[in-house]
């Protein structure tokens, strides 16, 4: 478990990977974002992307899947925002997914002794572009509160 004490100034971790296939994307997508560039191969070639690309949905559930199975698992007790959000390159089925993290802000809570709030710098690579990259702030919670 990481708390707020073990996250340094220059803290970074690669998160985890993810194999991103068609069925995946597929199916996720009839279930939460059924646009015909998620769903249908053929239509998806017809899109603007050229074919058939996941769901930012999608992506989100990736990375949240992907965090709360780190090793290193921070001790996330409230996510309080994000921001910077981009999706500059759509992710296709076949490619493994990397995301990687690190910590671009750190400060005590003004309110809570109990926890810290720090900011991370995600990118979600595709291994050639990045495919989604974001700051997410969240309430971590210190060791010495244990």
């Amino acid at each position: 478990m990481t708390f707020y004490e073990d996250i340094a100034d220059d803290y970074h971790a690669v998160i985890g990977t993810w194999a991103l296939t068609a069925d995946d994307i597929v199916a996720f997508a009839r279930a939460w974002d059924p646009q015909p560039f998620h769903i249908d191969a053929e239509a998806a070639k017809r899109s603007p992307f050229g074919g058939l690309v996941a769901s930012s949905a999608h992506l989100f559930a990736i990375v949240t899947r992907l965090f709360f199975d780190h090793e290193d698992r921070i001790e996330v007790r409230a996510m309080l925002g994000k921001d910077k959000l981009r999706l500059p390159n759509p992710a296709r089925a076949g490619a493994t997914l990397r995301y990687e993290t690190r910590c671009v802000a750190k400060r005590e809570s003004t309110r809570r002794p109990e926890v810290g709030i720090v900011t991370l710098a995600d990118t979600v690579t595709d291994g050639e572009a990045i495919v989604l990259s974001q700051e997410v702030t969240l309430m971590v919670a210190k060791r010495s509160a244990r």
